[in-house]
């Protein structure tokens, strides 16, 4: 990572200048997941915004930083797309090595060569934090990656999802992802009748993050097919609570009895690859043909520095499957070009890149 080393120096020093407004240092050797710093647009602090405003655009700047790993980055990126496996993994970012402002820094130049970064969540978060900020994980609203609890086996609001681990947690957490395409031929094979059914009409909960004109819940089935590509969503507490909603047609013991067989094949260790993700290492999943699941976690006691904590980048890339019209609805009805699509916004977003999960 001698490469990585220039240039996120090189990114660090144009984002943030010795002497700069902005030059306080930041998260200073925090890079691994600490406190660090965070922003506020109203009252103190300093806009979220800052960070991007600050950081590269585009690849072709990413590739001037990144010479001989540019091309490596862009071969992950060609093993999530159309022929490719589904997923790639790297390992040796140098956490502990940078600050925090530095490790988004360097993070970012990857995604560039990934794709066109997408909205995280409602508050516009282009890198996302993954970290248990003491959210209600039994609220209807409250999104599980800012919580402890375990996640079902999902599909993300993006074409591709990356996870960077910055620091793991006292047990648990453990990482999973699956074939959804080897798990569609599965059930066809047992079950076809549950075949049609996870095929045909399921309605998914929007958590309160409902695009404007929108309402707060969406017809998608599980298996969508567009063109002759198979593309696979998935949520099931999405689609548990999407029952508050009297508009919504009540699930059926078909539904319930699909989403079990599903997930019984996500988990059987014929499908499913586990990895207890290490600090350094990345993760980077098609969502269309792979889902993924984490375990619950317990942080360490009392040491709220030494917190679980990954970065997250929803990505774009120029090369993807192409969609049914339904999955306008779940990337918030922004349209389904490729190389723009994917993400949340609600009418009030504003992209940024914070320091913090907030």
């Amino acid at each position: 990572m001698r490469e990585l080393d220039a240039a996120v120096a090189v990114a660090a020093a144009a984002a943030w200048p010795p002497g700069s407004d902005d030059d306080d240092g930041g998260a200073a050797a925090d890079g691994g997941g600490g406190a660090g710093a965070t922003h506020h647009p109203k009252g103190g602090g300093r806009n979220t915004s800052s960070l991007l405003h600050k950081l590269y655009r585009t690849p072709e700047q990413a590739r001037l930083l990144l010479p001989t790993l540019a091309p490596k980055l862009e071969a992950m990126r060609d093993a999530c797309g159309p022929g490719g496996r589904g997923f790639a993994l790297l390992s040796g970012f140098p956490v502990g090595r940078y600050s925090r402002r530095e490790t988004l820094s360097g993070y970012w130049l990857f995604g560039l060569l990934w794709g066109k970064a997408a909205s995280n969540n409602k508050k516009g978060h282009l890198i996302g934090h993954i970290k248990d900020i003491g959210h209600d994980p039994s609220h209807p609203d409250t999104r599980l990656y800012a919580t402890s609890a375990a996640q079902p086996w999902h599909n993300d609001a993006a074409d591709l999802v990356s996870l960077l681990c910055l620091r793991n947690a006292a047990e648990g957490g453990l990482s999973s992802w699956a074939s959804s395409v080897s798990v569609y031929n599965a059930v066809l094979r047992s079950h076809p009748h549950l075949a049609r059914v996870l095929a045909g009409p399921w309605f998914m909960d929007r958590k309160g993050e409902v695009p404007p004109g929108k309402k707060p819940f969406f017809e998608i089935p599980v298996f969508n097919f567009c063109r002759g590509f198979l593309s696979v969503n998935i949520s099931e507490n999405y689609f548990l609570l999407s029952q508050r909603h009297a508009e919504v047609p009540r699930l059926t013991p078909d539904h319930y009895e699909a989403l079990r067989v599903f997930n019984a094949y996500a988990q059987s260790d014929e499908l499913r690859i586990s990895a207890m993700l290490q600090p350094g290492e990345i993760q980077l999943l098609s969502n269309h043909t792979c889902l993924h699941h984490r375990g619950a976690f317990v942080d360490h006691a009392g040491e709220p520095d030494r917190r679980r904590h990954l970065l997250r980048l929803w990505c774009a890339p120029p090369d993807a499957p192409p969609l049914p019209e339904v999955y306008n609805e779940i990337y918030g009805g922004n349209g389904l070009e490729v190389g723009k699509r994917g993400g949340i916004h609600v009418a009030d977003t504003v992209e940024c890149v914070p320091e913090e999960a907030e």
